[in-house]
């Protein structure tokens, strides 16, 4: 008798690294995808990019034991760098209006995704504080320096 498969685990790098800061989940993924020839724990993670579009984000992480989302989200400051860091539960009651740079309610998304019962097991954000959100590739410096205290994390969940 064969036991139960290896659980699914999804990391979800939401941006665009045509926009500045918005490249951050995409970086994050491409460290990510460095470190794992040497990371036994990032073995069998699925590794995607995603613009954020609900039904693409429900699609990735439907059947999923662990999904975890990637990005960079204006939080007020004028400083960027901050990283933050949300579980499922700490998702219920956003409001419907756009946390990160992508005109994509995460609440509204999870709230949909509670409804149609196509939320993952567990759900974890790890966003990080921007401000350059213009035309053109690269990081500024506070958010590039986040990209591998975040994919420590990442390796820290999905481990």
């Amino acid at each position: 008798m064969t036991g139960p498969g290896p659980a699914r685990r999804v990391v979800i790098g939401i941006g665009n690294e045509y926009r500045r800061d918005d490249g951050f989940g995409p970086a994050v993924l491409v460290r990510l995808a460095e470190l794992r020839p040497d990371d036994p724990g990032l073995a069998g993670v699925d590794l995607v990019a995603s613009d954020g579009e609900p039904t693409r984000l429900l699609d990735l992480w439907t059947g999923a034991d662990l999904a975890v989302i990637v990005d960079a989200i204006r939080d007020g400051y004028d400083h960027g760098g901050h990283r933050y860091e949300l579980a499922l539960d700490d998702l219920t009651g956003l409001p419907d209006t756009p946390g990160g740079s992508h005109d994509v309610s995460l609440g509204g998304t999870v709230e949909l995704a509670r409804a149609l019962g196509r939320l993952p097991r567990r759900l974890v954000v790890l966003a990080v504080g921007a401000r350059e959100f213009g035309f053109g590739p690269g990081l500024s410096p506070e958010v590039a320096a986040a990209v591998e205290p975040v994919a420590a994390r990442v390796r820290d969940l999905v481990g």
